[in-house]
């Protein structure tokens, strides 16, 4: 019996892996051998560019990014610290939600996920609370379509003396991020976005003052302890505590080299005629982009309000029969959207076949 065809993944992520990619994650190697060693360092030193950062410190987190998320919160705090989270789509959201868990302090704003967060709204909830220790924000969320503005968040957490945290992980090698311009403090990203690798790596960025922060104590931890991985990935042989997922960390060095060898401009340039591609077509069709007309637009994904009457899930049903896969809308715009993935490897001829199967459901 012959294997079904898979289908084409515009999705959010996971997304399409190169077979390059999973080529590469085929080999095994031991992970506490110089040649494993060599690949983590590689890894590290081609992450640098795509994060923007020259001299803060990379860490390879064994989980998904949320994990790296979580991690941030037990790092970096203690039961009772107050933090503002950036709450317009649902990933601002499950990080607030990490949050309140863990017994922190926790003030969300800009909750309408409508609307990109304005660095005024930042400057407000801070002034209003100027014991706030940071605050949280998502740069590209999946599930609005929205990108942030970190650049000017950044800029008025800096004035108020706070800590900087964003969730790059489905901008991170598909739109520009700068992490030491920005002057950023942390900043995750994960294998199976922008990356085009299977899931279950993140990479977390960690500047000085967020290790000061974890100098405090934070919380109990032994999994997710960024110390324990910064003091094995400063050895002489980089290394993780534990069993390292070699495969993933072999499929990510060569997902990077690729994105190196097409170059950086040409990834981004490649991203945003993507988006633009789709999101004009699709308009011009009787599709809606979901949110506020005047909202920042991530270059990886669309969120697309289908034409009035129509069912969301027919429609994916039927774009599935063509052979594509498209994700469902979430929270609120569950309703009324389809959300559409066009980053890592996708090209232009995916997001054209895309749409004919689009307009033809």
């Amino acid at each position: 019996m012959t294997s079904p065809v898979p289908p084409l993944l515009m999705t959010p992520g996971p997304t399409r892996i190169p077979d390059r990619v999973l080529q590469a994650g085929t080999r095994v190697l031991h992970h506490r051998t110089p040649e494993f060693s060599a690949a983590l360092y590689e890894l590290v030193d081609k992450a640098r560019p795509l994060f923007g950062t020259a001299s803060a410190d990379i860490l390879p987190v064994h989980g998904t990014g949320r994990a790296a998320m979580e991690g941030a919160i037990v790092n970096f705090f203690q039961p009772g610290d107050k933090v503002v989270v950036c709450c317009n789509g649902k990933f601002g959201e499950m990080w607030a939600g990490f949050a309140e868990r863990y017994g922190l302090d926790v003030l969300r704003f800009a909750t309408d996920w409508s609307r990109s967060v304005s660095a005024g709204e930042a400057a407000e909830i801070l002034e209003e609370n100027p014991d706030s220790l940071a605050l949280l924000m998502v740069h590209s969320d999946t599930s609005t379509g929205a990108l942030n503005p970190v650049a000017d968040v950044a800029a008025v957490a800096r004035d108020r003396g706070v800590l900087m945290l964003v969730d790059g992980i489905s901008s991170v090698g598909g739109v520009p991020f700068e992490f030491d311009e920005w002057d950023l403090d942390f900043a995750v990203t994960s294998s199976q976005k922008c990356l085009m690798s299977s899931p279950g790596l993140a990479l977390a960025v960690v500047g000085e003052r967020a290790w000061q922060s974890a100098e405090r104590g934070g919380m109990p931890r032994a999994y997710l302890d960024f110390s324990a991985i910064k003091r094995t990935m400063s050895s002489d042989n980089p290394e993780t505590p534990g069993t390292t997922p070699v495969s993933l960390v072999l499929q990510l060095l060569e997902a990077t080299r690729m994105i190196h060898e097409e170059g950086l401009d040409a990834v981004f340039s490649r991203h945003h005629d993507l988006a633009q591609k789709l999101r004009s077509t699709a308009i011009e069709n009787g599709y809606r982009l979901a949110g506020h007309p005047d909202s920042q637009r991530s270059p990886t994904l669309s969120a697309l309000e289908v034409p009035a009457g129509a069912d969301p899930s027919a429609i994916r049903a039927s774009v599935r029969e063509a052979g594509i896969q498209i994700a469902v809308g979430l929270g609120k715009y569950k309703p009324t959207c389809i959300r559409i993935g066009h980053m890592g490897d996708i090209r232009m001829a995916d997001v054209e076949r895309t749409l004919a199967a689009l307009l033809e459901a």
